[in-house]
């Protein structure tokens, strides 16, 4: 249903409220540099520190600005479930396609639990699901069988994996045998995943870099391997860079570097500090991103 490069997208902030111009601007130019989706409200998106009101306002702003040039897959995430069921519920009442939702956090629930989440989000609600695995913050694990159990319900069309486990990956497909799509949340594999079968990525790195990005997508998606392990390599040390410490704050700042939008987090998230962000300016200045003078 979705493919290539669909990108994470931060929230600018500016004193305390979501910054709407930046966020437009930032979903225009993705759309200029041929992204095939977006992802607002998710993690990348300190969707966390949103409150639901600003979560499903900034999904409206998506929906709405976007108009349906690419498709927008509303972050609806929640560790409790009636709240999964009203964000989704909120996305598709806003004309999302799809929406993503987290496996919950910080309730650790069996694998059953998991499956009955994400099964009540998608009986309750008939809109195109994406689940999520991402363990480092779930503390939790998507067993490949409980993924495959998932892919059966009609509306679950596709799994964001960020364990970057080839193994499970493989896995998890067999146990999903062409039910749903996976896409990468992993940026430095994306080339490996997408050999091994997956249709795409949901990007930190692509809110910097877009263009690299979906051109590492689309030259897997055509074959074209030599072109892929290109981009590839070169957008290895800005992946890192990216991970550095918690998603977003090292995105948020080269954001910020690139004149985009402020420095602004929410807290518990800080800023980076300063050796870090002259480490990541230097970073951006070799992969061709940063003018040649000092940041702010």
């Amino acid at each position: 249903m979705f493919h290539g490069t669909m990108t994470a997208l931060v929230t600018p902030f500016r004193d305390g409220a979501i910054d709407e111009d930046a966020f437009r601007a930032h979903l225009d130019r993705q759309i200029e540099a041929g992204v095939d989706g977006v992802v607002p409200a998710g993690t990348t998106g300190e969707a966390a520190t949103l409150s639901h009101d600003e979560q499903k306002h900034l999904i409206r702003i998506a929906v709405e600005h976007v108009r349906g040039r690419v498709p927008v897959i509303a972050g609806a995430g929640s560790n409790s479930t009636a709240e999964a069921i009203e964000l989704t519920q909120a996305a598709k009442d806003a004309s999302a396609d799809a929406a993503l939702l987290i496996s919950p956090y910080y309730n650790k629930p069996s694998q059953e639990g998991i499956y009955q989440h994400y099964k009540a989000v998608a009986d309750a609600v008939h809109l195109p699901i994406v689940v999520y695995n991402v363990p480092g913050r779930t503390a939790s694990n998507m067993l490949p069988e409980t993924v495959g159990r998932l892919s059966h319900i009609v509306n679950i069309v596709g799994i964001k994996d960020a364990t970057a486990d080839m193994a499970q990956f493989g896995r998890t497909m067999n146990a999903c045998d062409g039910r749903i799509e996976f896409y990468s949340g992993d940026d430095a594999t994306v080339m490996p995943f997408m050999a091994s079968g997956g249709a795409g990525v949901i990007s930190v790195v692509s809110n910097i870099a877009p263009e690299a990005m979906t051109a590492l997508t689309a030259a897997m998606r055509s074959g074209d391997l030599d072109t892929a392990c290109r981009q590839h390599l070169e957008l290895l040390p800005l992946s890192d860079a990216m991970f550095t410490c918690s998603n977003p704050i090292p995105v948020k700042a080269a954001c910020a570097m690139l004149g985009w939008m402020g420095w602004e987090l929410r807290l518990p998230l800080t800023p980076l500090e300063p050796a870090e962000c002259d480490s990541l300016f230097a970073q951006l200045k070799a992969s061709g991103l940063a003018p040649e003078r000092a940041y702010p």
